[in-house]
């Protein structure tokens, strides 16, 4: 028994020193080969396959069968493409992927398989958990054309796992932000150029009396580039324009009170809806997109301007009266703000709305007028 130990040790040690030996003539040989050949060009190397494979995969042997290879030519071509998006110009043009969208996919298998179907529409809600229930009920009146996307304003995303269809939602949380805020940030007329209508609502809407797909067939019908569902005559009401008519599908203006309207063709009389349920077809949105101010966070005013993006406006803006939804004045942002110089939380909120909505307007006017200055032309 002592022996064979002993011979087994001896073996081993032998292993080793051959190991080492050899180990150092090959570093040796490494740096000979350095030194005579210093300029060894990188894209002459040409690795085995199967060396590439296990580079990128380990030695798991469940790695796929595919073969990568470096390129023989490694020289960057000179290319320039002035019609390029920004940025992008010294890129050839068929690689170039200006849009996105927020189509959920896999980690495996074929890219092309990924999506057994494509959401046509995109929805979005700004939410918070108390509001789950409602937003259930508002989500379930959404077929598969439609994606989902949840704004959460108050950073609890993991209990709305409780619905199987928010597994398939997509969701985005920031504490204490508006839609608008969301808007301006996630929903980059690039990031949703797959969709054909852009649904931008709020939490607090009641929708029994609601059909998504019966409302983009008379979106098409009479050609909305942007509108909203009628609201209930009896859930209160800011303006005659959002009004629900029940004798018609779709209406394009109404009556206001005496002096409102001084053009019968304009906000609040036509070319007008609110901004809590908005919709809008894509090339609608990509103007609007661009007249959100980035620090104005809450949209007043945003609603009387709406008219720029589409022509005729009076035309292409309107009502839907017979697909109707139901305002249930949830006051939620006013509780997302904090108390300040003596104020409650809902009133400092309230009070930078209305400031937004005059600073909106200034912001525009001087935009006009820089804008005829410098083009030598009469604003009417």
């Amino acid at each position: 028994m002592t022996t064979l130990y002993r011979s087994g040790t001896f073996r081993r040690t032998n292993d080793r020193s051959r190991l080492v030996i050899t180990s150092i003539m090959g570093m040796v040989l490494g740096y000979f080969i350095g030194i005579s050949s210093p300029y060894v060009s990188l894209t002459k190397i040409s690795l085995p396959s199967n060396l590439v494979s296990s580079l990128a995969f380990g030695d798991d042997h469940r790695r796929p069968s595919i073969e990568r290879f470096f390129p023989e030519h490694l020289v960057t071509p000179q290319i320039y493409v002035p019609t390029n998006p920004r940025g992008a110009e010294s890129l050839p043009p068929r690689i170039v992927v200006p849009e996105s969208d927020f189509y959920l996919r896999r980690l495996w298998g074929e890219p092309s398989k990924d999506l057994i179907k494509k959401p046509k529409y995109l929805v979005t809600f700004t939410v918070g958990l108390n509001q789950k229930d409602n937003i259930d009920a508002a989500v379930k009146k959404f077929s598969e054309d439609f994606q989902i996307l949840l704004f959460h304003y108050d950073g609890r995303t993991s209990e709305w796992d409780e619905f199987e269809w928010s597994k398939r939602a997509v969701h985005i949380s920031v504490r204490k932000q508006t839609k608008w805020w969301y808007a301006k940030r996630f929903l980059h007329p690039d990031v949703v150029a797959a969709y054909d209508y852009i649904f931008i609502w709020d939490e607090d809407l009641g929708v029994e009396n609601f059909n998504a797909e019966k409302y983009i067939r008379l979106v098409k019908r009479h050609g909305l580039e942007i509108s909203q569902p009628g609201l209930e005559p009896n859930s209160g009401l800011t303006w005659q324009m959002t009004k629900r008519r029940d004798d018609r599908e779709v209406h394009k203006n109404t009556d206001e009170k005496p002096g409102w309207c001084s053009n019968p063709r304009l906000p609040p009389c036509a070319a007008f809806v609110e901004i809590m349920a908005p919709v809008f077809s894509r090339e609608a949105w990509r103007c609007v997109w661009h007249m959100i101010q980035n620090d104005l966070v809450h949209g007043w005013g945003l609603d009387f301007a709406l008219r720029r993006c589409v022509e005729p406006a009076h035309e292409k803006i309107g009502v839907v009266d017979s697909q109707w939804i139901v305002h249930q004045f949830v006051p939620s942002l006013g509780s997302q703000g904090e108390t300040e110089n003596g104020k409650a939380p809902w009133e400092g909120v309230r009070e930078r709305c209305t400031n937004e909505w005059a600073m909106f307007q200034d912001r525009l006017a001087n935009a006009d007028e820089s804008y005829f200055v410098q083009h030598g032309k009469s604003r009417i």
